[in-house]
């Protein structure tokens, strides 16, 4: 279990807000003050901000993380705007802020998961920077570099790439690796991914804020009408468009993290603030399960094949992230060997060689508002079989993801990828499989277009 832990202001407010505890007990040991010493310094977005590398700050915090591991047996935390940990008391950065190390260095922490937030409300952004050796980062340049490139927003290949596999510019330095990466689109905060792809802008009003909350770059597209449809063109471009998010997200290296409820398209109306609605608003709503079945067996697929995609090699083959990493990796645009990373290009592919060449994966993103024909590589001068089709999100349920057993051949020079839509084909070498017997049941389908 990973707890979710605020370490960056309290419940009390700005200078006229309650005072509940720490305020009562040492104002100024507990917060970090404006100039004037009379209004807190806001660097959480809350009204004030915790003076966290002050030393009696510092021994509260660890032992409140040392209670959750003794007594309440958690596996780690993600640290809510974790910059806000690396200020000084004037609110300026440290190289090497006390209160991190003494969280890394703590010997009952030892070997606890710790995920940074690495951003806070008043612009300090630090993914790919934070403090410490022993910190994961939530990737917020994946989730927005993503969610452009998905949306057709021009000049987002070359950073989509990057994204992709493993954020080489950011992580590969250092001795950081992509595992630091926190791959995500939504989160508990902002907008669901149902609300991604139906809304163009934030819709807060029942927060009673006259819609200031919440982000305004949300980089969503509403695929032609905000909100709800009854229009079945738009609710499949939806729907296309959510599995390409999930694919994307779980097939990319570095550690993936779901929003619980995508993947079954649950919406919050539009709200990308909704914390403060215990209502229909933020509840779960089960009946979601049965009426987008398609899209959850979809994503339960993907999730069992990318633990065991290592099985390409046997049973005991290595993770998708040892094998991306070990892999070759070949970019190209619709023709081989061109990648087009132009300001109005919308489209990549990549080959992927697995360890030993026993695998080849094609990968093939097409974010254009119409189709495009890529060429294929040819798989046989290196000894493989055909090409097959393992993913193709533009088809439709039972024939978007296959199991390896199932999956049909794909014949010809090129492959038509419809459409904002993203397709996977891969070819096995030898005695090399994508993992144990198959236990999806689909249909198959053909060769492809």
């Amino acid at each position: 279990m990973i707890l979710d832990v605020v370490y960056n202001h309290t419940a009390e407010g700005d200078h006229e807000g309650p005072t509940l505890s720490f305020r009562g007990l040492d104002n100024a040991t507990y917060y970090l003050l404006e100039d004037n010493r009379a209004r807190y310094a806001n660097y959480s977005g809350t009204g004030n901000t915790l003076n966290a590398n002050d030393a009696v700050v510092r021994r509260m915090i660890c032992d409140s993380l040392r209670y959750w591991v003794r007594h309440m047996h958690v596996d780690g935390f993600r640290f809510d705007l974790a910059s806000v940990l690396s200020r000084d008391e004037s609110g300026c950065p440290l190289q090497r802020p006390p209160v991190l190390w003494d969280i890394e260095s703590d010997p009952v922490l030892a070997g606890t998961k710790l995920i940074a937030e690495a951003w806070d409300a008043a612009g300090l952004y630090q993914v790919g920077s934070f403090a410490g050796d022993a910190w994961q980062e939530w990737n917020g340049k994946f989730r927005d570099d993503v969610r452009r490139f998905v949306k057709s927003d021009n000049e987002t290949v070359l950073a989509f790439g990057y994204r992709c596999f493993g954020s080489p510019d950011l992580y590969a330095h250092e001795e950081r690796g992509p595992e630091q990466s926190v791959n995500f689109i939504t989160s508990h905060d902002g907008l669901t991914l149902n609300d991604l792809v139906s809304y163009n802008v934030k819709h807060n009003e029942a927060n009673g804020h006259g819609g200031r909350d919440g982000s305004d770059a949300n980089f969503s597209w509403n695929c032609g009408t905000e909100g709800p449809t009854a229009d079945p063109e738009i609710e499949r471009l939806r729907q296309r468009q959510v599995k390409n998010f999930l694919a994307i997200t779980l097939l990319s290296l570095g550690v993936p993290m779901l929003l619980m409820g995508d993947e079954v398209r649950r919406t919050q109306r539009g709200n990308n603030n909704a914390y403060c609605q215990d209502n229909e608003i933020s509840w779960f709503d089960w009946r979601l399960v049965e009426r987008h079945r398609d899209l959850h067996r979809f994503v339960k697929t993907l999730v069992r094949q990318r633990l065991m995609i290592g099985g390409v090699v046997g049973a005991a083959g290595p993770s998708l992230n040892e094998l991306l990493r070990e892999a070759e990796i070949q970019p190209h645009g619709v023709r081989l060997n061109q990648p087009d990373t132009s300001a109005d290009s919308h489209s990549l592919a990549v080959t992927v060689w697995g360890p030993a060449r026993a695998v080849m994966f094609h990968v093939m993103f097409n974010a254009y508002w119409k189709p495009l024909t890529f060429e294929l590589p040819s798989p046989m001068h290196r000894k493989h079989e055909c090409w097959r089709r393992w993913i193709d999100t533009s088809r439709t349920a039972l024939d978007d993801i296959h199991d390896e057993l199932l999956a049909p051949s794909v014949e010809g020079p090129s492959y038509t990828v419809q459409a904002r839509s993203l397709v996977v084909l891969f070819a096995l070498g030898g005695k090399a499989t994508l993992g144990p017997p198959s236990t999806n049941r689909s249909s198959g389908g053909g060769a492809s277009r």
